[in-house]
């Protein structure tokens, strides 16, 4: 049996802004997107994701496969951690709304989490969730203190956390280790798992990706000696100095 093109995928029904470009976390550069491509590999090598991706059809369609790809059955019919990973990036996009800088930033902490966590190990959805929650509190923290103060960012993106990932249905368990993160993820105060250790890595690594960009090379290794946890996360950190001091 045949079956026609499915209307969100024809593009003679697609509008403005359905092709869009992405900033790639690891070089920069800019990759182009459909509305519906799951990822796509900049001309740098690194995948970037999509983070306006739409494939609610997925979740019902017995056609999701054929028409999205590997990638796309994953998240229709795959593990439950990549169908939470979906839903969580889709909640953080949510609660940002249209602020585009903190979206960018939690992709490309979640993607430094990941090729970390291939070395190092860790709980997946736990560092998934952090990754893309870490910084889930800082709205809240401006409207309410004026101010993107960690302190605040720690204050007020636990029970925000705990909101989303209860509402998508995620054990206890992971709330808890998530929501411990998310309060500490600048003190480092209250928790000390490999799975914050990779998280506080992964942010060191965007953030000093984007303000750190011209420091000299003895500057680069005080640096990643004193704020790394993980050595995954230190090998990192020296690749990304390579590039202003090469």
């Amino acid at each position: 049996m045949t079956h026609t093109v499915c209307p969100g995928q024809d593009t003679r029904y697609w509008k403005p802004g359905d092709i869009f470009e992405v900033a790639c976390p690891a070089c920069g550069g800019k990759v182009e997107f459909f509305k519906d491509d799951v990822s796509r590999k900049c001309s740098c090598g690194h995948r970037v994701e999509n983070p306006r991706v739409g494939l609610g059809c997925a979740r019902w369609c017995e056609h999701a496969a054929e028409c999205l790809g590997p990638e796309g059955s994953e998240l229709a019919g795959g593990s439950q951690t990549a169908q939470f990973r979906a839903r969580l990036i889709a909640a953080m996009i949510e609660q940002f709304g249209t602020d585009t800088k903190r979206i960018d930033h939690a992709l490309s902490v979640l993607a430094h989490a990941e090729a970390i966590r291939d070395i190092e190990g860790g709980d997946a959805l736990v560092i998934t969730a952090a990754a893309l929650l870490h910084d889930i509190g800082i709205q809240e923290a401006e409207r309410i203190y004026g101010s993107s103060a960690p302190r605040y960012q720690e204050e007020l993106g636990p029970s925000i956390a705990r909101y989303i990932m209860e509402g998508l249905g995620i054990d206890e368990a992971t709330v808890e280790h998530v929501v411990r993160i998310v309060g500490s993820h600048h003190s480092a105060r209250d928790i000390d798992t490999i799975e914050f250790r990779i998280i506080w890595d992964a942010d060191a690594l965007v953030n000093l990706g984007e303000e750190e960009k011209d420091r000299p090379t003895d500057w680069w290794e005080r640096t990643i000696s004193k704020v790394f946890r993980t050595s995954a996360g230190r090998q990192r950190a020296r690749q990304l100095s390579v590039g202003p001091n090469d």
